[in-house]
């Protein structure tokens, strides 16, 4: 073949056993090879015996010598040569007889017959004249379990006595083992196996007292024994103490007895620990069932919760959970479910709670317009706790009517009047406080009303007359106040001093609910007839037919001037009426009052000075001017007239020549 030519060669690899009978303990790996032609090959060669005097490989290639181990390879690079065989052997150990010695019995040595828990002791296994040593194995026990193993490398084929020891730390749970030693003795497959076993130690271990817990949980009811256990050896002596005293653990404890407890214990050596102790019982709830808050006080609501553990306490409202704020308000007012809970059980309780709160802002109550006749609703509604009762302020007439219902006021007016004008005020109040609110009624087609009458309602007194009274009077019950304004009186009635009280305008005034304020003056007038009227010429310069002639009629102490009139009389005609009260003009003259005063209202007694001009004709000769003073005091009825004495003037006449007039020496003829 030319170029690349491959070849394998099959290794065929068998064993040769120099003592007859027995299994040959090696093994190849791998049993058989094939490989190219040209590349390495190995295999090796393993035996599981100890004892044997050698291995090796006898090889047509890389064969070995005997060597003094349990595993050897044989292994040739670029192999090659096509026929080509390989052998491992072993050597068995050399079968001849030697001498050996094993003892019928072995002794176990120890430190004592008790041990502390955490002290080191020893164990001696002893063991008399052996051989060979290398064959022997010591095995410790405890109990059933090998807790360690002993080998020996003395290659000596002479028995002598061995003394393996076993240093071992005991603890509690090594209380009542038992411990051994046992030794054997492998002389191989054609060999015997001697063993022997040495005497058990049953171990004592002292500890303790060891309480067993820090702290204990029972229930309510249950006593404290057996809690807690106590360990140690010897059995410790157990005393429960709280405080100083001793506690009986036989006994139930309550909730009351839980606490730190103390537990003595006497055994080995002495142990005192503290011990907590809770007694464990389901929730309780200490609550009222209704509570009632003042909107933003703070909440001082004592509920109490107990058990232990400790439980979780939820609170409930409308089916969600929820906190209770610190200051609560009306929105927190309602049902509420109270539940306590701890892995013992679940208790719960119902709580009502109330919110009081003062009446909030009143709502539909607004001004209003009604016509004459029609009828017209008010309404007033506030909410608050307790609920609000309403009360309302107004001038009270007997068609207006009051309806409460479902926390809401009505007031109703039936054929609205002009009593129905004004004010109208709806209060809403409760334990915590009232809030109104006040609107006005206006009755179209109306005027207001005063409710209030002045007995008489005019009074004209003459001047040192008998004295009179008048009353200021109402009929409503919505009167708050009643009273003279103007005189000097506490009453509401007053009494006249017809001596003094000439400048007085006495007006009665009332407060009404509703209404308010309003009046009625009373028509009054102290009068004073006058003392004298006089009648004067002014001037007596000329009485010529023509001339004006200036006449003055004075009127003694007079009152008032306002209500005077001065008529002028020429014979029985009158000249010319003149009203003081209207007419203060240059041609009348009050006492006291400035001439560029034109509405002098004195009251008070005065006197009075008119003048009028006249054109002296011929018939004013030898006829009697007269001037009289009158009061206009009613206007049904008017006071007498009081006359001057008459006034008598002389004219002279021009005497007519047509179509001239002539004056000789300027002299006149009477007419």
């Amino acid at each position: 073949m030319s170029g690349s030519r491959t070849s394998f060669v099959r290794l065929f690899v068998g064993f040769l056993l120099s003592a007859t009978g027995a299994c040959c303990p090696i093994e190849l790996t791998p049993p058989s090879v094939v490989l190219h032609y040209g590349d390495t090959v190995s295999v090796n060669c393993t035996t599981s015996e100890d004892m044997h005097d050698g291995i090796g490989w006898e090889a047509s290639v890389a064969g070995t010598g005997l060597e003094m181990v349990n595993h050897l390879t044989w292994s040739v690079k670029n192999l090659t040569q096509w026929s080509v065989s390989a052998l491992c052997f072993i050597n068995p150990a050399h079968t001849s007889l030697w001498k050996q010695s094993f003892p019928e019995t072995i002794s176990l040595g120890y430190d004592d017959d008790t041990m502390r828990e955490g002290n080191q002791y020893n164990f001696t296994c002893d063991i008399r004249n052996v051989a060979p040593v290398q064959n022997v194995t010591v095995r410790w026990y405890k109990g059933d379990t090998i807790i360690q193993t002993h080998t020996f490398d003395d290659p000596s084929k002479e028995p002598v006595d061995l003394s393996p020891v076993l240093s071992y730390t005991p603890t509690r749970e090594d209380e009542g083992v038992k411990f051994r030693c046992e030794a054997h003795l492998d002389l191989g497959p054609d060999g015997p196996q001697l063993n022997v076993s040495s005497e058990e130690f049953n171990a004592t271990v002292l500890f303790g007292p060891d309480v067993q817990c820090s702290t204990v949980e029972l229930l309510e009811g249950q006593t404290l024994e057996n809690r807690c256990p106590v360990t140690g050896n010897p059995v410790p002596v157990v005393t429960w103490l709280k405080g100083n005293e001793y506690a009986d653990v036989k006994l139930p404890l309550s909730r009351k007895e839980a606490g730190m407890y103390t537990i003595r214990s006497e055994g080995l050596s002495e142990s005192i620990k503290d011990i907590q102790v809770h007694v464990m019982y389901g929730p309780e709830l200490n609550c009222t069932s209704k509570y009632i808050a003042i909107e933003y006080a703070p909440r001082n609501l004592t509920c109490t919760f107990e058990g232990y553990p400790e439980p979780k306490v939820t609170w409930y409202k409308d089916f969600n959970e929820v906190e209770l704020p610190e200051n609560l308000t009306r929105r927190d007012a309602g049902h509420y479910l109270i539940t306590a809970s701890n892995k013992l059980s679940n208790a719960s309780h119902r709580l009502d709670i109330v919110i009081i709160y003062p009446p909030s802002q009143i709502l539909e109550l607004e001004d209003s317009v009604v016509d004459v006749g029609y009828d017209l609703r008010l309404k007033c509604s506030s909410s608050g706790n307790p609920q609000p009762t309403y009360s309302w302020s107004y001038y009270r007439t007997a068609n207006v009517m009051e309806e409460n219902e479902d926390g809401v006021s009505s007031l109703i007016i039936r054929s609205a009047t002009s009593y129905n004008i004004g004010l109208y005020t709806c209060q809403a109040s409760n334990d915590r406080g009232y809030i109104s609110k006040t609107v006005r009624v206006t009755v179209k087609g109306a005027e207001p009303e005063c409710p209030i009458t002045v007995t008489p309602d005019r009074m004209v007194i003459p001047y040192q007359g008998n004295a009179m009274s008048v009353a200021c009077v109402t009929n409503s019950t919505n009167v708050k106040d009643l009273y003279w304004q103007g005189v000097k009186t506490n009453s509401t009635i007053w009494r006249v001093d017809t001596h003094n009280d000439w400048d007085l305008s006495p007006v009665c005034t009332a407060t009404f609910e509703g209404i308010g304020t309003c009046q009625k003056p009373l028509t009054f007038i102290l009068y004073k007839t006058p003392d004298s009227v006089s009648i004067q010429s002014v001037d007596d310069f000329s009485s010529l037919e023509g001339e004006k002639r200036q006449l003055q009629c004075d009127i003694i102490n007079v009152a008032p001037v306002r209500n005077l009139a001065v008529l002028w009389y020429h014979g029985n005609e009158t000249i010319k009426p003149v009203n003081v009260f209207f007419c203060l003009s240059g041609s009348l003259q009050v006492t006291g009052c400035p001439p560029e005063n034109t509405n002098c209202d004195i009251r008070t007694p005065v006197n009075v000075s008119s003048t009028i001009s006249i054109t002296l004709n011929r018939s004013h000769n030898k006829a009697a001017f007269r001037c009289g003073a009158q009061l206009n005091l009613e206007p049904e009825r008017l006071q007498p007239l009081y006359m001057s004495s008459p006034l008598n003037i002389t004219v002279y006449c021009k005497i007519i020549i047509s179509p001239f007039i002539f004056y000789k020496n300027k002299s006149v003829t009477k007419c």
